[in-house]
């Protein structure tokens, strides 16, 4: 029987890392900041112990004896002011540099290494094709962006660290929906079309993929990913128009009229900016134009990961946050 470490465990995704280990028949570790926190695990077989990414010691605590360690706590930059932006990459650094100590200490078997859809950049123009592991975000292109700057950061030191000998997969999931949601992250979006409140569309495409596909991609990574590889864990390709269309109408609601002009999207971005107390995800926001469909082929064919249908994800996250009272 394997043993694994779910860093981020009380997290959406984190969380569904542990039901798949769970169902796997592995015995599972969860690693949290608070006692009281659980995430959607509570009731669950697993065995908690609480620390800090920051905290050398009780990272090197938690992984005795284990086998597996995955990672889905890496560095969050909230919103703020983008003169913030260096401080969120030192820490981003720090952390991860710790992680990756502990691990290498503890030698570990593997590391899963659950990154973000935003280190994947956009291919040349002459290739006419969609992005995929090829393809790197180069720091910089956002550089208004905590979120975008940190996290290929991030997934920079995981790569360099295989290079010599670093036992790691990066797994890279795209716009993630489904039961779970904890912190209301994309779900806010399923719960706006609902409700009749996505009255108007972004331009772009995106990507989105069950958070419980992507648990059980981590569990295939164990065994099937090879060191020092991308994969990007997405399902469906769609224009934003048609998957809040989707959505809507799996909730019965009315799909959005029209279309957000970039303008007014610019504008919020800046007043995101002027006011940074504003509950707007300006780092996200401001990326509008960098969204992309993806190329997931890599992932079917290595670790055998097939997507569920997108209309299945929105209903059962939509029956999810009905029965927790966010719907």
């Amino acid at each position: 029987m394997k043993k694994c470490l779910v860093l981020g465990a009380t997290g959406f995704i984190g969380g569904h890392i542990a039901r798949a280990a769970l169902e796997a028949g592995w015995e599972v570790r969860c690693f949290r900041r608070e006692e009281s926190r659980f995430g959607h695990l509570e009731g669950l077989p697993v065995d908690w112990v609480c620390g800090d990414l920051m905290d050398c010691d009780s990272l090197r605590r938690a992984m005795e004896g284990v086998d597996v360690v995955f990672h889905a706590a890496a560095f969050y930059p909230k919103e703020g002011h983008p003169s913030k932006i260096p401080g969120q990459i030192v820490q981003a650094k720090q952390e991860t540099q710790n992680v990756i100590e502990a691990t290498s200490q503890a030698e570990i078997q593997k590391f899963i290494y659950t990154s973000s859809l935003t280190t994947i950049g956009h291919p040349p123009l002459q290739e006419n094709r969609l992005a995929d592991e090829r393809d790197v975000y180069i720091p910089g292109t956002l550089a208004k962006s905590g979120y975008y700057e940190a996290k290929i950061v991030m997934e920079e030191l995981i790569l360099s660290a295989c290079k010599t000998g670093f036992p790691a997969v990066v797994l890279n999931p795209t716009a993630v929906f489904g039961p779970g949601d904890v912190h209301v992250t994309m779900g806010g979006l399923l719960i706006g079309a609902a409700k009749g409140w996505m009255i108007g569309w972004l331009p772009g495409e995106i990507n989105v993929v069950d958070v419980r596909d992507v648990g059980t991609a981590h569990i295939a990574a164990v065994d099937r990913g090879q060191i020092g590889e991308r994969y990007i864990i997405g399902g469906h390709n769609y224009t934003v128009r048609e998957a809040l269309t989707e959505a809507a109408r799996v909730a019965g609601a009315k799909p959005p009229k029209f279309k957000i002009p970039m303008w007014a999207l610019n504008s919020l971005v800046i007043l995101g900016e002027i006011i940074p107390t504003l509950p707007l995800p300006s780092n996200h926001l401001r990326a509008v134009h960098l969204w992309q469909g993806y190329n997931t082929d890599k992932a079917a064919k290595e670790l055998g990961f097939t997507p569920r249908p997108f209309e299945e994800t929105v209903r059962d996250a939509l029956d999810w946050f009905q029965e927790n009272g966010l719907l």
